[in-house]
């Protein structure tokens, strides 16, 4: 089964404002929370292998995160999810 037809795309609805403002102000009330708590741990060091274990735990999340994303579109792409 191979439907390529678009779906037509409508204006965004009230709920679809309500939802994007609710997520603006998660993501805002994160940065505010974030940026106070670096500020509180003014004379705290961290050694070089912390650093680099953090480094490693980055790196390794956004792989994680794109082989997962990846699979996503390769199984939509070869309709293994339907």
């Amino acid at each position: 089964m191979n439907d390529n037809s678009e779906t037509p795309s409508r204006p965004l609805g009230i709920t679809g404002w309500i939802t994007i403002v609710v997520l603006g102000g998660f993501l805002l009330a994160a940065i505010v929370y974030a940026i106070h708590a670096w500020g509180m741990l003014g004379g705290t060091e961290v050694s070089p292998m912390g650093w680099i274990f953090l480094v490693l735990g980055v790196v390794f999340t956004l792989v994680v995160g794109g082989g997962l994303m990846a699979l996503l579109f390769y199984s939509s792409r070869h309709h293994y999810d339907q």
